[in-house]
């Protein structure tokens, strides 16, 4: 059975297609009663190239649920039998995020070959590091060679330059038998400006509504919304993917009664019960209200975790002092605290970026693990004009301390890929369009946009120069050398710690307390000490040394740098932090304290 949804079609037909783009067959598809179905008796083997006629024309469209495009967005879809691979991960049963440590990973830069079976190659990195679960920036099927991969428009189709799809089913096995769980970033908010035919098919978009990056999706019409949760199931049932991460919701307006958040949740839920494993729902939002991870059964849409840009900002700002933008409000003394504490920052307050009160307060019992926290992601890097990360502008003591925050901290960890070793490659926003007319826009636009804020427009990467690329890849040599390894065995044993030390995973906000040391200077010359339960963490990012009262019996867990400890004080050098607490019962394995100290 071959069937596609088409309102708009008066007459549909399905073209099969040989090696060379000749027709073998074509078929009239039948409108079923269900409302815009089109429908043929037609089995397509593993392989089969075939598109979609419409109306009286010539041009072959490919299938709005394809999932392989050999050639391209704008050729015909090849047929995929996702049951045809033989999976070995039959004892796989899933890991949790509470407790977990993500990593955040681009497929085209990530390795020079920028494929899934090269990542493969690299999983065993991500082991050795501590990490449980690997976050994948979108890689449904765009159009031209490089790109983030928030221009998908076959949200069905594994993009072919990575591997296509069973290249994806591959890696994902190879992660699973490594212990790794998947996490899969999909896009629902918008599509491509490239090769996107649903249009054609029927309105999946709503006429003369849109956000920052195109048309509204139509969430009014019950196919649409029926589309998007069948790709999410896709994901979490045919590529055994672990959990999703939902780009943008916030532009996903939807007036329905259940909000289709609430409604992939739902669904989600009743997948991992059948599945008998646990499937998570990541949402990125910017509207700082809790509802997205609240149950169900108390009027939120029950996901699993949210990401916090608020923690990042406040955090941005004390290592680095930047105050542009986003990050003015974030330079208020309280900033680390109230969001270590209470995870927003804007929780109703006046936010000067928006021009107006923003947000809502978190209630106490949501488990902290429900926010994911980072120092850096592909948008606070990529995002930036020159695609700079905070290795750019720290020096290797500051980036230590931010290791030791991020890992220490009570949300989700999650790291960019690079991040562990302190990747001096900067990672730029890159496109390919090959449309002449939409190669100049997009150079043009990103260079206007940064030229408004007072950048020379000389320093601006062109996102269409393959170069930019090229500067985005990861140098795997330099994580061996000097201060980048210092960097990585510095993560490697925040990890462990964070596993030996179940205070650095405990879920309830009341056990996180955060007190000012020094407040009175400019914001990237403060220190504070963060309470984990038993375990403290001592941040001095003042230029001289500061001295913190430590409990009897606390010892020295790991520091960034040399510090004294004596008769109940602890004096932390600048640019430093120290985790202290109680001596456990048995000395963890494989942690050895001889070695905590970076320096």
């Amino acid at each position: 059975m071959i069937e596609v949804w088409a309102p708009l079609a008066r007459r549909v037909r399905v073209r099969l297609l040989g090696d060379q783009g000749a027709t073998i067959d074509e078929r009239e598809l039948r409108r079923s009663e269900s409302e815009g179905w089109w429908r043929a008796e037609l089995e397509l083997a593993d392989g089969d190239r075939y598109g979609f006629v419409l109306d009286d024309g010539a041009q072959v469209r490919p299938d709005p649920r394809s999932h392989r495009q050999p050639e391209g967005v704008h050729a015909p879809s090849a047929a995929f039998d996702p049951a045809a691979f033989a999976w070995t991960d039959a004892a796989w049963t899933g890991r949790q995020l509470a407790g977990g440590a993500i990593y955040e990973l681009h497929i085209g830069t990530f390795t020079p070959e920028g494929t899934l079976d090269a990542l493969i190659g690299r999983l065993d990195h991500l082991v050795d590091l501590g990490i449980t679960h690997v976050e994948m920036l979108p890689v449904n099927a765009f159009n031209g060679r490089r790109n983030w991969g928030y221009d998908g428009v076959l949200w069905y189709a594994v993009h072919e330059e990575y591997g296509g799809p069973r290249a994806y089913q591959r890696f994902v096995d190879a992660a699973h038998a490594r212990g790794l769980g998947v996490i899969q970033d999909v896009v629902y908010n918008h599509f491509g400006p490239s090769g996107n035919y649903l249009p054609e098919f029927g309105p999946y978009l709503r006429e003369g509504r849109s956000n920052p990056w195109g048309d509204e999706v139509n969430l009014d019409e019950p196919a649409v919304r029926q589309y998007i949760i069948d790709n999410a199931l896709m994901w979490l049932r045919d590529f055994h993917v672990d959990g999703l991460r939902l780009d943008a919701v916030h532009a996903l307006n939807d007036d329905r009664p259940t909000h289709i958040l609430a409604e992939l949740a739902e669904r989600t839920e009743a997948l991992s019960a059948q599945q008998n494993r646990p499937l998570s729902l990541i949402a990125e939002s910017d509207l700082n209200d809790p509802t997205l991870i609240l149950p169900r059964e108390a009027g939120g849409y029950g996901l699993t975790a949210q990401w916090s840009d608020d923690w990042h900002h406040a955090m941005h700002v004390a290592l680095t002092g930047e105050t542009t933008g986003y990050y003015d409000d974030f330079a208020a003394p309280e900033a680390v605290a109230k969001v270590t504490q209470h995870g927003f920052f804007h929780d109703g307050t006046f936010s000067s970026f928006r021009g107006r009160p923003h947000g809502h307060p978190i209630p106490p019992t949501v488990p902290t693990w429900r926010l994911v926290t980072y120092m850096q992601n592909h948008d606070q890097i990529g995002n930036r004009a020159a695609g700079d990360r905070l290795g750019a502008n720290l020096t290797p003591d500051r980036l230590a301390v931010a290791a030791v925050l991020a890992l220490t901290a009570p949300g989700t960890p999650m790291l960019f890929m690079g991040e562990e070793w302190g990747a001096s490659t900067p990672w730029q926003f890159f496109t390919s369009h090959p449309e002449p007319e939409l190669a100049k826009a997009t150079a043009e636009g990103r260079i206007a946009e940064f030229e408004k804020m007072g950048w020379n427009r000389s320093l601006v990467p062109d996102p269409q120069d393959p170069a930019t690329f090229d500067r985005s890849h990861l140098n795997w040599e330099e994580r061996q050398q000097g201060e980048h390894a210092r960097l990585l065995d510095l993560h490697r044993r925040l990890l462990a710690l964070r596993i030996q030390r179940p205070e650095l995973a405990d879920p309830d906000a009341a056990k996180t307390a955060v007190t000012s040391i020094r407040d009175d200077g400019p914001p990237r010359a403060r220190a504070f000490r963060i309470e984990r339960g038993a375990v403290s963490v001592l941040v001095n990012l003042t230029s001289e040394p500061v001295a913190f009262d430590v409990r009897p019996g606390d010892r020295m867990l790991l520091s960034t740098r040399s510090a004294d400890l004596d008769a109940g004080l602890l004096e932390v050098p600048p640019d430093a932090a120290v985790v202290v607490g109680p001596e456990l019962a048995a000395q963890p394995v494989g942690l050895d304290t001889n070695r905590m100290s970076l320096s």
